[in-house]
């Protein structure tokens, strides 16, 4: 079944015969560019787009891993951060940022001659609410792993598969995915919440967030990291460090680390209902 989604997705990408792809050096776009670049060579360009809510080593990685590969890599600049809807930080914000994304990459596309634009969108993330997935395909945008039916599950397996030492990569969604809808998002909170969770990762801990609300920092681990994260990390050099950034508070959240957690206010709004 697996080989079967690769093959459909190979001979996706050989009708396209060309294609720019949105790559965040995530586990899904980097897997998407991967084969872009087998089937098409030079006919395949990696693009990612810096902007204050990208952490810089997500950057470095997204560089090292194109390198890797062999695929042309682009840098581009995008500025969602000057737009309103998008900083006000409503419970679509992430349609402003995806439309402000390829708003960017359509119009470059077309500039160096590559008809088609696609990102690493997978079929498990049209089961969430994701506003900005309309962004793109309002802009045209094709989402190969989705069309074909790749879930998240399979992204690494086939990543794993085709010998990308990431495959196993935490997550990474932008630093704005860290603060509650309606609360303001600024540069030096990006810069804030994105040193913390650097600061986390220097001690070994991967699979996290830092939730930020106001000045308070929530701390969210794998539930079965919490207990060892309690018992073995000096809590007050770490609320101190916390603190030297600026948060007030430091709390851990005894749940634990949840894709989306963020999005279970929706259950509760009036404004998502019907979908």
């Amino acid at each position: 079944m697996l080989t079967e989604k690769l093959e459909q997705l190979k001979v996706l990408f050989r009708e396209m015969e060309q294609a720019l792809i949105a790559y965040s050096g995530g586990i899904d776009s980097t897997l998407v560019a991967k084969i872009a670049y087998d089937v098409l060579g030079d006919g395949a360009l990696a693009v990612t787009a810096v902007s204050p809510s990208l952490l810089p080593e997500e950057l470095e990685d997204a560089k090292i891993q194109a390198a890797t590969m062999g695929i042309a890599h682009k840098v581009v600049q995008t500025h969602e951060m000057d737009n309103l809807n998008y900083t006000s930080n409503p419970v679509n914000r992430c349609y402003f940022c995806k439309s402000e994304l390829h708003d960017t990459l359509k119009p470059l596309a077309l500039q160096l001659g590559y008809p088609y634009v696609v990102d690493g969108v997978n079929a498990d993330d049209l089961h969430d609410y994701r506003p900005g997935i309309q962004a793109a395909q309002e802009r045209g945008a094709r989402s190969p792993l989705a069309e074909v039916g790749v879930t998240k599950a399979e992204v690494r397996l086939l990543s794993q598969q085709l010998g990308l030492p990431w495959w196993d990569k935490p997550a990474q969604p932008c630093l704005s995915s860290r603060f509650p809808y309606g609360e303001e998002i600024t540069i030096a909170k990006l810069q804030r919440v994105g040193r913390a969770e650097i600061y986390l990762r220097k001690l070994g801990w991967q699979n996290l967030r830092v939730r930020s609300q106001g000045d308070t920092a929530r701390i969210e681990l794998l539930p079965a990291d919490i207990k060892d994260f309690v018992l073995n990390t000096d809590l007050q050099v770490l609320v101190s460090a916390f603190q030297d950034l600026g948060f007030i508070y430091v709390t851990l959240d005894l749940e634990g680390y949840r894709s989306g957690k963020l999005n279970q206010i929706l259950n509760h709004s009036p404004m998502i209902t019907g979908g």
